[in-house]
């Protein structure tokens, strides 16, 4: 559906810019609304949290959840380019179980599955085991000048894309500073989990999900073995910047 009004195959789509800047097309619509009838069908038991879906208290009422992104990097999509995907997640208590990328404009499925492993179009994933952080390869437009031992890598606008990136070994380290949300790394956070890599909140504290507040205080992932390396050259920033909401 995504596919057939992506404007890189030269469909025109509705677009507009929701509150906050962020734009929205109508195919992010569409999507939501045919996975939330689809996969409610499927798993009729678990609540639902979307990117494009108001939110609605009752899913805290149960121990499953399905975690969407209907399409997750919209300016991408918007522009032709092919940096997007759809992202699910179902979440049992609090924990991702499973997680699915489908990226059709790449050509690429990505899934995982808790305890299980990660594969992407049916190969198993193998994250970077890179042990320095200094020269890491960062899907980054540009890096600061703290950053500049970092080297830049192709950055997809899909948040999930560049998570999926450090599980398929393309990359070392993917960090953001600022407040984000569950359905931007549900998926993604597992899929990198299960092919070996580290999956924290930008402090190195384990992300949780289907919380009251489904807001969470940016996100690091990366190769295990730099991990804490990382960690420590954010923590000062990101104490200045997680001062709210």
């Amino acid at each position: 559906m995504a596919l057939a009004a992506w404007p890189g195959h030269g469909h025109a789509v509705e677009v507009w810019d929701k509150h906050g800047g962020s734009p929205v097309s109508a195919a992010d619509l569409a999507v939501d609304q045919f996975l939330k009838a689809e996969l409610g069908a499927l798993l009729p038991s678990a609540g639902w949290l979307s990117e494009e879906t108001i939110d609605a208290p009752e899913r805290l009422d149960g121990g499953l959840i399905w975690l969407v992104d209907p399409i997750d990097g919209t300016r991408d999509f918007v522009a032709g380019r092919p940096g997007w995907a759809i992202s699910v997640a179902l979440i049992s208590s609090g924990r991702p179980l499973m997680g699915m990328l489908d990226a059709p404009a790449r050509g690429e499925f990505w899934q995982a599955e808790a305890g299980r492993g990660a594969w992407r179009n049916g190969a198993r994933l193998s994250a970077s085991r890179r042990t320095e952080l200094t020269g890491a390869r960062v899907p980054a437009h540009v890096l600061p000048k703290s950053d500049a031992d970092l080297t830049q890598v192709h950055q997809p606008n899909s948040i999930a894309l560049r998570i999926a990136m450090v599980a398929a070994d393309e990359a070392d380290l993917v960090a953001t500073l600022r407040w984000g949300y569950e359905w931007d790394i549900g998926a993604a956070a597992l899929i990198a989990r299960e092919a070996g890599a580290a999956a924290t909140d930008a402090f190195g504290q384990p992300l949780a999900y289907n919380k009251p507040d489904p807001r969470a205080f940016g996100v690091l992932v990366c190769s295990a073995a730099i991990h804490s390396a990382a960690v420590a050259r954010l923590a000062g920033r990101a104490r200045e910047l997680a001062v709210g909401p």
